[in-house]
């Protein structure tokens, strides 16, 4: 059984400490390497390659996180793993999560729930927050911006509620793709169903990840797909609180 006193290694993209966007308070995030989406608005194309990361044991990790602990405690946070897609390494995920709890930290595990079978109770035992990115409501859609079947993050989604696992979901709002109301509203509607999200975040898309496809050779293509506007974000935000959900 892997524990957090059972050093394991992983694959790592790099860490940051950052407030408002990994969960609530000031995070420690660790960004693992390796992803099977493609999203063609990925903003770290950079960690689709798990030979792209640098190893690291879990202990490494947890002992960097620990120089934060009194800074992180005091903003409110905790410990974030993301990605790429952390569940491609489970073990090294669940050896994560399981360290920073010892370390006294609220944890979040930020996914697209694709890969959802391959975490475990163990895993999910230590973890106090989904943050789950929930691509596009349709599953067309869902396959023409990640090259993936969007069933597999519906089925651990409701895993997820059956455990009764606080969720947040994180919703991108791309113009001309996801803010269609079929889109917004399918998403609204399976969320609302669950019974455990506690809030829904609309994420505007945004170009600024651009740079990185050039610089691995790949074409941006959603390069001249503009930024939605503020009334297209409330459009968004308006839809999921029509369905009883919290929004930001």
């Amino acid at each position: 059984m892997t524990t957090a006193l059972t050093p394991v290694t992983g694959s790592v993209h790099s860490w940051d400490v950052s407030t408002g966007v990994d969960g609530p308070g000031t995070r420690f995030v660790t960004f693992l390497s390796g992803c099977p989406l493609r999203c063609r608005y990925c903003q770290n194309p950079d960690t689709w390659l798990r030979d792209n990361g640098t190893r690291y044991s879990s202990d490494d990790i947890l002992a960097e996180a620990a120089k934060y602990v009194p800074f992180i405690t005091a903003g409110g946070g905790g410990a974030t793993l993301s990605g790429g897609e952390p569940l491609q390494q489970p073990d090294f995920a669940t050896a994560l999560l399981h360290g920073f709890k010892e370390l006294g930290l609220h944890t979040a595990l930020d996914t697209s729930g694709y890969l959802g079978p391959l975490a475990s109770d163990e895993l999910l035992d230590a973890t106090d927050l989904v943050l789950l990115d929930i691509k596009a409501g349709q599953p067309d859609t869902y396959r023409r911006l990640t090259s993936r079947e969007l069933e597999p993050t519906l089925l651990f989604a409701e895993h997820l509620a059956a455990r009764n696992q606080p969720v947040w979901v994180r919703y991108v709002l791309v113009p001309g793709i996801t803010d269609a109301p079929e889109e917004v509203n399918a998403v609204a509607q399976f969320a609302a169903e669950l019974g455990n999200v506690e809030r829904v975040d609309v994420l505007p898309f945004h170009t600024l990840g651009q740079p990185k496809w050039e610089a691995l050779g790949r074409r941006f293509v959603l390069a001249e797909t503009p930024p939605p506007t503020a009334e297209q974000v409330e459009r968004a935000r308006i839809a999921f609180r029509a369905s009883g959900l919290t929004t930001y």
